[in-house]
């Protein structure tokens, strides 16, 4: 139960055809999730785990995807912690910030972990519709992308206070790596094959802050699941990898954006390495849409595929993306061949 391709991108063996994949593939460009979210609300979707396979089920069954990943958010852990969460139209709201003084409001209880436990089950109830040739992946959210949130609310901007707060993250990964370290156990006896950690804030960090300070519980984590935790970061560059967590062969993989070059990309020596389209192109008109994507192919093939392709998008896909060019891109990457 599993899909050949993405196998071969995490055993680095060589293939003419990457699968595919789109972060937030099953989001609110997509008609079924429309619709769904008109009759359920974001919140139920995500905390009922039939729901939430219903919704990671409506992109492969219309585009055709390879892999398919767990329909949640990675702030239902700050939920779960005690920082409350609702989402409102004008984005996720915590009912409290982190700072010196709530620090010691965060739960520390054992059984924190358990009241993401819907996770767990919306990865069963996907693995259990998904075809036998499809894989399935799971997700949390970042260690900085994390903090960012708990400090400022978003993951947006320049983070200054973010920053100012940084002997703030080391007390704040005592209490959340615990945490994130039994869900990741709990998604991959789910049926997740890797388990991706989203870090889009990872950017604003320089390479050697990103390298002394997040990394090194990256680390951590990784070792209890070797070859199993995919990390996506936005806005990095191969700086900030310049370090011996992606010399170790111990993660699955790395997702990059669409700064990321092609021979960048190919000297990643770990796992997969999934990316980079621009997302927004997708918008274009059709014919202009297949000469960007046809030269970024092109590009991709022309010192040999990056090893471990996994093809994808820079970022998540945007709300309104024309699902026409979504078909066209997973048809053209699998007819492209470089002449």
């Amino acid at each position: 139960m599993t899909n050949i391709a993405f196998q071969n991108a995490l055993a680095r063996k060589p293939q003419d055809t990457p699968p595919i994949w789109f972060m937030r593939q099953a989001g609110r460009y997509h008609h079924h999730y429309q619709a769904l979210s008109k009759e359920h609300g974001f919140t139920k979707l995500c905390l009922t785990p039939d729901l939430a396979a219903e919704v990671a089920m409506g992109p492969m069954d219309d585009f055709d995807f390879d892999v398919s990943i767990m329909f949640s958010d990675i702030l239902f852990v700050l939920n779960a912690l005690g920082m409350g969460l609702e989402y409102t139209s004008s984005g996720p709201q915590l009912d409290w910030a982190l700072n010196s003084e709530t620090l010691s409001k965060l739960d520390r209880s054992p059984d924190v972990a358990t009241r993401l436990s819907f996770q767990g089950e919306a990865l069963r109830k996907t693995r259990a519709r998904l075809p036998d040739n499809k894989s399935l992946i799971g997700f949390n959210g970042g260690l900085w992308s994390l903090f960012t949130y708990a400090v400022e609310g978003t993951h947006k901007g320049a983070l200054i206070e973010t920053k100012k707060s940084m002997d703030l993250f080391h007390p704040f990964m005592d209490i959340l790596l615990p945490v994130l370290i039994q869900n990741t156990r709990e998604q991959l006896a789910a049926g997740a094959e890797v388990v991706m950690m989203f870090d889009t804030a990872a950017g604003e960090l320089s390479p050697s802050l990103y390298q002394s300070l997040v990394l090194p519980y990256m680390e951590k984590l990784v070792a209890l699941f070797p070859k199993k935790i995919g990390l996506y970061t936005k806005g990095t560059t191969p700086a900030h990898y310049r370090h011996p967590l992606f010399e170790s062969n111990m993660l699955a993989g790395v997702g990059v954006d669409h700064r990321w070059a092609a021979s960048d990309m190919g000297t990643l020596d770990t796992g997969f390495t999934q990316g980079n389209f621009d997302q927004s192109l997708l918008f274009l008109p059709r014919e202009e849409f297949l000469t960007h994507l046809n030269l970024y192919l092109k590009r991709m093939h022309e010192n040999g595929v990056p090893g471990g392709w996994v093809s994808g998008l820079g970022h998540g896909i945007l709300p309104k993306t024309p699902t026409e060019n979504v078909r066209l891109f997973v048809k053209t990457v699998r007819e492209y061949t470089h002449g």
